[in-house]
């Protein structure tokens, strides 16, 4: 069953597992699961999806209640409007602070299709230089950063990462396959750690600021305690929280 963290009158949210679909896309015929469908099924009514996750990012997927509904959240998507916060450990010590300005190159199958803009903002959370051997180095440094990207592109996220050499851990495509490896041989650990931490958006019926808020998955909490970093995921409101009331 699907973890629901927000619902009112027009929309409904769920934290997002790694691995799950948000729908049924032509690269992926072979999966039979997708979060809209498993929604659907545990609410007993269709639902709009109003905007995406990759299939390795866990976090805050909102879907609308209504075609109506939809419209005008897709649109706001569209136009940057609704502010969206990562948390993600990646690859090395990252600067405390910066901007990843580098236009996102289409994938293989949209080659026609011009580079298109794309701005994403990180600070740095937490560090930590654990003794494991990776690569030819005898210890591996690790950021925990918050993200904020301006722009929505497909992959923007992983892509700016690797861009500056910060890969996410766990990134197949875009990643350190030497890093993947570690974390999961030596920490358990085979998941992207990327997670949509927060959305925040205003209700277009009611006019009201709505932020949701989803929980870290089991793994990456895990890691995050682990490496002493509870502190900071309290701070940044990453630890579970209440589930909010539903709005009649």
């Amino acid at each position: 069953m699907l973890e629901i963290i927000y619902e009112d009158a027009q929309y409904v949210a769920i934290n997002k597992p790694n691995g799950l679909l948000v729908h049924r896309t032509r690269i992926a015929e072979e999966k039979k699961e997708f979060a809209l469908q498993q929604l659907r099924d545990q609410l007993g009514y269709h639902l709009y999806p109003v905007h995406r996750l990759d299939r390795g990012t866990s976090g805050v997927l909102l879907f609308a209640k209504t075609p109506e509904a939809a419209v005008p959240l897709m649109k706001a998507f569209g136009q940057r409007q609704p502010d969206k916060i990562y948390l993600a450990i990646v690859r090395g010590y990252t600067p405390e602070s910066g901007s990843i300005d580098s236009p996102i190159r289409p994938d293989k199958d949209h080659r026609h299709k011009e580079p298109q803009e794309a701005i994403t903002h990180y600070s740095r959370l937490a560090t930590i230089e654990l003794p494991i051997p990776v690569g030819p180095y005898l210890t591996a440094r690790y950021s925990l950063v918050r993200i904020k990207p301006e722009t929505g592109r497909m992959h923007q996220i992983r892509k700016h990462f690797a861009h500056i050499r910060h890969y996410i851990v766990g990134d197949k495509r875009h990643g350190d396959w030497r890093h993947n490896r570690m974390f999961e041989e030596e920490l358990n650990s085979p998941h992207l750690l990327l997670h949509a931490a927060a959305l925040t958006f205003q209700q277009p019926f009611t006019g009201a600021t709505v932020k949701v808020k989803a929980p870290l998955p089991e793994n990456m909490r895990r890691l995050c305690h682990q490496f002493g970093w509870s502190n900071v995921l309290a701070n940044e409101g990453a630890l579970p929280q209440p589930v909010p009331s539903v709005t009649d």
